[in-house]
């Protein structure tokens, strides 16, 4: 008998929905906002609840049990060094559901799963690629220079576009007096005859 086991399988083996949901929890996290069907949103929601609530208290076992289910240490860092002091003082009800409609394909009913304590802007702004583990020291400090050195070169290239206009611009207005003084000879010479 499976009486009282009421809770939404979502079509997957348990393996599969495990996954996804952790997936998904790291994905909330790391991006602050994320789409998906309003089924998979409820199930997120009790997933990742209980997460929040244990990344109040910065201990090793908590870190320990939020990395057992998000498998992403870059989320959990997130988690515990961006989003634990913002929900510090709110006792539950860490996300927010809003519905958006049907989709086109299947029907499916749509929404945005968001963390409450972040307003929109915070969703809209690009989440920065952590460095890979082969990575080599110098590469990560060369980094900011190569975009130092590619704002320089498109702020100069900026400046010649500019000055290049304003040569135009004078080409432009000598043809158009020249083009002025010949339509007043034409016209003088229209009055002689």
């Amino acid at each position: 008998m499976r009486h009282n086991k009421k809770f939404n399988h979502l079509g997957r083996t348990a393996s599969h929905r495990s996954a996804m949901l952790a997936n998904m929890a790291v994905s909330l996290i790391k991006h602050k906002r994320i789409t998906t069907t309003v089924e998979k949103a409820k199930a997120l929601r009790k997933y990742v609840e209980p997460l929040l609530t244990k990344s109040k208290e910065d201990t090793t076992a908590s870190r320990r049990n939020v990395f057992q289910k998000l498998q992403d240490k870059y989320a959990v860092t997130e988690l515990f060094k961006e989003i634990s002091p913002k929900i510090a003082d709110r006792p539950g009800g860490y996300t927010r559901i809003i519905k958006t409609g049907h989709r086109l394909g299947d029907n499916a009913a749509m929404c945005f799963i968001e963390l409450v304590d972040f307003d929109d802007n915070m969703a809209k702004d690009k989440v920065v690629k952590k460095a890979s583990r082969t990575r080599r020291s110098g590469k990560k400090a060369a980094a900011p220079k190569t975009e130092a050195k590619a704002e320089a070169k498109a702020a100069e290239k900026v400046e010649e576009t500019a000055e290049k206009v304003e040569e135009v611009v004078e080409k432009v207005e000598e043809v158009a007096e020249k083009a002025a003084d010949k339509a007043e000879e034409a016209a003088a010479e229209a009055k002689a005859e």
